[in-house]
């Protein structure tokens, strides 16, 4: 064997095994942003099962305020479908109704000073809200995890590996345009 040929191998073998940690690391990518999906699906199937008890708590005592139980029942089942579909834009639409159905109830019951004093409507509020921030901590774990991958799959000489064997980008879990509106604090007040 001359040097030539031994140059050659070498060569191959370096591509070879640099292909490999390419591909390697495109698969954690990928593995992390599942990851992130996993843990908000998680925390949207516990809240999707407390919901119906909250709503079943201020049926007893928020007579005429159908409307707005409803609502929060729709959007809750909107969340469901979309996060059942892994469909993220739709997930982003379906949160916003969602959380804005549970803010006007949460608003509402201020009216109802025995629903205020239930322990079982205080103890879901409580659950309610911490889920809503843990979703919210995980959500931006999920985007990150989205754009690291994104980055990843784009930057050269990955975006070779990343084309010849199918990893495509990931969406972000972007938000309703009135979810990250600034609130008016005298609107609020005015109604």
């Amino acid at each position: 064997m001359d040097i030539g040929s031994i140059i050659f191998w070498a060569a191959v073998a370096l591509v070879l095994v640099y292909g490999i940690s390419i591909y390697n690391h495109l698969v954690r990518l990928k593995h992390n942003v599942s990851k992130a999906w996993s843990n908000i699906d998680v925390l949207l199937k516990q809240r999707h099962d407390e919901i119906p008890k909250l709503v079943e708590t201020c049926k007893q005592y928020m007579k005429y305020e159908q409307e707005t139980l409803e609502k929060v029942m729709q959007a809750r089942a909107q969340v469901a479908q979309a996060r059942e579909n892994q469909d993220v834009a739709g997930l982003g639409l379906a949160e916003g109704a969602l959380r804005m159905g549970l803010g006007n109830l949460f608003a509402l019951s201020e009216d109802y000073p025995e629903l205020r004093a239930n322990e079982n409507f205080q103890h879901l509020q409580s659950r309610i809200s911490t889920l809503e921030n843990t979703i919210a901590d995980r959500r931006e774990f999920y985007n990150e995890s989205v754009n690291i991958n994104n980055i990843g799959i784009e930057q050269f000489p990955d975006i070779i590996v990343a084309r010849l064997l199918g990893f495509g980008p990931r969406e972000l879990l972007e938000f309703d345009a009135s979810e990250i509106a600034d609130v008016s604090v005298k609107q609020l007040f005015n109604t």
